[in-house]
């Protein structure tokens, strides 16, 4: 489905900041053309750092976004460079192969010298990009390679099976505790759709932005659901779970096939052993024992994201086979892209032996990307540090569940307080 789908690239048309120059425009893609931006300040270091877009929706038209840290990265003597990607929708395979095509023609494209180094960052689906970007699995399948120096994804997907594993558990579940569970797989966006306002009016008392408020009963049972599915108890889950454009983000991936909307040939979704809890005793409940017996179960077709030979697959893998640096960023209330990505990107790091190469952040906020300014450019400082051969730089336990519910569990590396948010003890 997805290969047939079309595209326009358009050229930017960012205006350079000063004392930099900025070279805009589309190139060949992945999937076919791309746009691209690429800025080198007047006083360059010789280093490039890629960045990767998160989600941008499913429309025709493919835009390059400016990072952030832009004005940052060119005060310290960085040049950066972004692809629009040559495709919309989940497409995790266009961000690395379109950003590598970009990286390795950056002296073509600007009349300039090759870098001595290139980094990436990435954020959300764009932190999918950056940590597979530097698996050895992308090294030695992709069509282009690039090696990076050092990773840094925030808010990223690093488990690219599970963020799909969860947008299938969660509103399955809410269905199923509001009466209205479906009895076939794939139900279909439509029917789901037609039925999200009876679930939604038996879980919720509100939803009115920004913050919704679960029921009681089946809506408290579906928030301590979602609890232990996105990785335990932790301070400002609850009011991630709240926040309403993420819970309409969630909520609207429903009924689908788990193809990813075409990203993938066959379904990847699976939920035969997952147990639903919504209490902490050691075994469940007889209603949560009910509850599981009655839920549809779900088994992922054979091989749904199969390798390539000329590219890396559709779905690219993060594995946790790292040979450089990686520090990630993730907020603990974020509902879209759960904290328990980072609690699944460090097993595999450390089942692959490479645990000293990875550093994890957890910010207290509650949104999806909700960085402050200044957590961002602490993460990226203490990265590049660490990678030019200085100490590795400190970071949290995100696995251990004490230690993650801790009241005070995110405060070494937050700056800067969230509505909604308790502040954290003073130094």
């Amino acid at each position: 489905m997805h290969d047939t789908r079309t595209f326009k690239a358009v050229t930017p048309t960012f205006t350079a900041l000063t004392g930099a120059s900025i070279y805009q425009g589309v190139m060949p893609g992945i999937h076919g053309d791309a746009a691209y931006a690429i800025e080198v300040p007047g006083n360059w270091n010789g280093q490039l750092i890629m960045y990767a877009h998160g989600y941008a929706g499913d429309g025709p038209n493919l835009i390059v976004q400016a990072p952030a840290l832009r004005a940052y990265w060119l005060s310290l003597g960085y040049a950066w460079a972004a692809s629009s990607y040559s495709a919309n929708y989940y497409d995790v395979q266009a961000g690395v192969e379109d950003t590598n095509a970009l990286a390795n023609a950056f002296p073509t494209l600007t009349s300039r010298a090759r870098p001595t180094k290139t980094l990436i960052m990435g954020v959300s689906m764009g932190g999918h990009v950056a940590g597979a970007a530097v698996e050895k699995e992308t090294a030695q399948t992709a069509k282009n390679k690039v090696a990076y120096a050092a990773s840094m994804p925030v808010c990223g997907v690093m488990d690219e099976e599970y963020e799909f594993q969860w947008l299938g558990d969660y509103t399955l579940a809410a269905a199923q505790l509001a009466g209205l569970g479906p009895k076939t797989f794939p139900q279909g966006t439509d029917t789901y759709a037609k039925l999200l306002p009876d679930i939604l009016a038996a879980l919720f008392t509100s939803t009115t932005d920004p913050v919704w408020q679960e029921n009681a009963t089946q809506g408290a049972k579906l928030r301590e659901i979602a609890r232990n599915l996105t990785g335990g108890p932790r301070p400002v889950f609850e009011l991630g779970f709240r926040l309403g454009y993420w819970q309409k983000a969630v909520l609207g991936t429903g009924g689908a096939d788990g193809t990813i909307t075409g990203i993938l040939p066959r379904n990847i979704y699976g939920n035969a052993t997952t147990s639903y809890r919504w209490t902490s005793g050691s075994a469940p409940t007889a209603a949560e024992a009910a509850f599981n017996a009655g839920i549809l179960r779900v088994t992922p077709d054979q091989n749904p994201n199969p390798a390539r030979s000329d590219r890396v697959r559709d779905l690219p893998r993060v594995n946790g086979e790292i040979s450089v640096p990686v520090l990630t960023m993730h907020t603990t209330g974020d509902f879209y892209v759960p904290f328990k990505h980072e609690q699944l990107y460090r097993a595999a790091v450390n089942a692959a032996g490479n645990g000293d190469r990875l550093v994890q952040r957890a910010i207290r906020a509650a949104g999806h990307c909700e960085f402050t300014a200044a957590e961002l450019v602490e993460g990226f400082t203490d990265l590049v540090k660490w990678e030019a051969g200085g100490a590795k730089p400190a970071g949290d336990d995100v696995t251990t569940p004490a230690v993650l519910a801790d009241p005070n569990y995110g405060c070494a590396f937050t700056r800067g307080t969230r509505t909604g948010v308790d502040a954290c003890p003073a130094n």
